[in-house]
């Protein structure tokens, strides 16, 4: 994968807008792909249903997953992601407002990065999502694209 890409799990329209817009305004990713609900998110991630055609060597370079989503919760989701060998080295950030100890506690035991909790104000929500992008795409030195195949 020659182009940065970013999986955005998000159900929320608001949230999703207001994540997308902080990425294009920096130029975080090449591409930033949306998902709606968990089903989607793991027919996208394992390239079932709608995404059946979809290169499983390509995979998304950072998720973005928010736990409270439709059909299939996030939790549910980073637990297949991180179970599987060909997902399971994918950085995976938990961007949510749920504030419950139990879901910090089990978004860590099924494997994630990190854990983020929205901020309300959107700017601060904006600088947050500049800065996890940063990071992840820019600073950090991620598992190479081969590893997926």
């Amino acid at each position: 994968m020659k182009e940065t890409q970013i999986l955005l799990i998000e159900d929320d329209p608001l949230d999703m807008e207001l994540t997308l817009f902080a990425l294009q305004e920096n130029k975080i990713a090449n591409y930033v792909q949306v998902v709606r609900d968990g089903e989607e998110a793991l027919d996208f991630l394992f390239c079932k249903g709608k995404y059946s055609s979809r290169d499983k060597s390509q995979q998304p370079h950072l998720v973005l997953l928010d736990l409270k989503l439709p059909k299939v919760d996030g939790l549910e989701v980073l637990r297949q992601l991180k179970y599987n060998e060909h997902t399971k080295a994918i950085p995976v950030v938990i961007l949510t407002s749920s504030v419950l100890e139990r879901d910090v506690i089990n978004g860590y035991k099924f494997g994630a990065n990190s854990y983020i909790q929205k901020p309300v104000d959107f700017e601060e929500f904006k600088k947050i999502v500049t800065e996890l992008g940063l990071y992840w795409l820019k600073f950090n030195r991620g598992v190479p694209d081969d590893a997926f195949t």
